[in-house]
């Protein structure tokens, strides 16, 4: 019996050490945007969502300059929603030459707005406390 303590103790506490860590996390689940689940996340307005997927460039836009640099533009990942692509320019390398009708495909952090939702977190974390997300653009990973 005191044996089953002690392993009991053990297992909460070797958890609770990957918990501090960042191992695991209750607000970052792993998701692909097949069979419309960041359709869902939207529509359930969920955010902290880690999420795979690819879309069409709907539109460049300028970056946002404030504070930290995003390189921002739209995909539309069916046919009906789109979301905003927020990508890290001063921790990951700007995207280039990117356009409209373009396919690109993400991993990055949803967060739900009304307009459709924001993936950040398209980069390396430098404090290793986040998953690492990235962009692919035609053959290249910008992270």
């Amino acid at each position: 019996m005191k044996q089953k303590i002690v392993f009991i103790l053990l297992t909460i506490m070797t958890i609770a050490a990957f918990y501090e860590r960042g191992y695991f996390s209750t607000n970052h689940y792993t998701i692909s945007n097949d069979a419309g689940n960041l359709e869902y996340a939207f529509n359930n307005q969920i955010s902290n969502l880690q999420v795979e997927g690819e879309g069409i460039v709907a539109k460049v836009l300028r970056d946002d300059t404030e504070d930290i640099r995003h390189q921002r533009f739209i995909l539309r990942i069916s046919g009906e929603q789109t979301v905003l692509i927020a990508h890290n320019i001063d921790l990951a390398p700007r995207v280039e030459n990117i356009k409209n009708g373009d396919k690109v495909k993400f991993f990055g952090e949803y967060e739900w707005n009304k307009k459709g939702g924001v993936i950040h977190w398209t980069h390396r974390d430098p404090n290793k406390k986040h998953v690492n997300g990235w962009i692919r653009y035609q053959d290249r990973q910008y992270q």
